[in-house]
């Protein structure tokens, strides 16, 4: 059974595929790793000719500003957050329009704020946006409009991780995949960087309590938001719209073709689609 669940993502149309900001940056710089970023560009531009919708949610906006504007790491204070943002955000797009240009790639910047998705109006707007890009041909790339999201009204306003936004995204556009690229190789029993004894986890078939519980162990990342609590977060939302998803280690970014022909790379968790199910109350629910 458990080759099968591998053997059928090789079918999926619509991928959804998540970057964390560890996975983009050199730690020792806090600067953009290019030629992780090359290597991106083209992994994603083959999946579009292969004739698959292909969304990129992409963090590093903050982690691009701050060294951008010669800041020691990212700043505490939420008004040096969200300049460090609105500079490293245009840096950003304009490296990926470059590097899939390469490619023969069209992309497309969409910012999201949690507002996006709890107002029924701006909800059908943002879907409707992603359809139509996607029809032509065009990757979306998203983040969060973190230059004016407040970090101080979290519950609010913002989704707080990319985890998360790229699970709401996957459920909002109908994707049969979500690919979470992390600093780690999947999920664990523990936390593989304290517990030598943690073993891996190769496919979770159904969100129980259990797994829920391994939400504790942390990812061990400096760089990034979102730790093991947050992707198990995304796992619940995007396997009840019905979509597979797989974390996977993101110092490979040749890892998402080996995801999508099948491979054994990464966790997978079977989507298992709810018949009652609206993306409105999970965002309620669990955000």
């Amino acid at each position: 059974m458990n080759a099968n669940y591998r053997e059928r993502l090789k079918d999926k149309k619509r991928i959804v595929i998540k970057i964390g900001s560890s996975s983009l940056i050199h730690s020792e710089t806090g600067r953009l790793d290019f030629r992780k970023l090359e290597i991106l560009a083209r992994e994603l531009s083959d999946l579009h000719n292969q004739g698959k919708d292909v969304v990129l949610v992409s963090s590093g906006a903050i982690a691009v500003g701050a060294a951008a504007l010669g800041m020691k790491g990212k700043p505490a204070e939420l008004e040096k957050k969200q300049a460090c943002a609105a500079v490293g955000q245009a840096r950003l797009m304009t490296i990926y329009q470059k590097l899939f240009g390469e490619y023969n790639q069209m992309v497309a910047q969409i910012l999201m704020t949690k507002n996006t998705m709890v107002n029924n109006t701006n909800r059908r707007n943002a879907q409707n946006t992603f359809n139509q890009l996607l029809a032509e041909g065009v990757i979306p790339i998203v983040n969060e409009n973190d230059s004016v999201s407040s970090y101080e009204f979290q519950n609010l306003v913002k989704f707080g991780d990319n985890d998360t936004l790229s699970s709401v995204v996957a459920a909002l556009i109908g994707a049969d995949l979500l690919i979470l690229m992390s600093d780690i190789d999947g999920l664990f029993t523990d936390d593989p960087n304290s517990n030598p004894d943690a073993r891996f986890i190769d496919i979770v078939e159904n969100m129980d309590d259990n797994v829920r519980k391994l939400g504790k162990s942390s990812t061990g990342s400096n760089v990034g938001t979102g730790g093991m609590a947050t992707k198990l977060t995304a796992a619940i939302i995007a396997t009840a719209a019905g979509a597979d998803m797989v974390i996977a280690n993101g110092n490979d970014f040749h890892n998402i073709h080996r995801i999508v022909e099948g491979k054994n790379c990464g966790t997978l968790f079977v989507g298992n689609k709810k018949e009652e199910f609206f993306l409105i109350d999970y965002i309620e629910k669990l955000l």
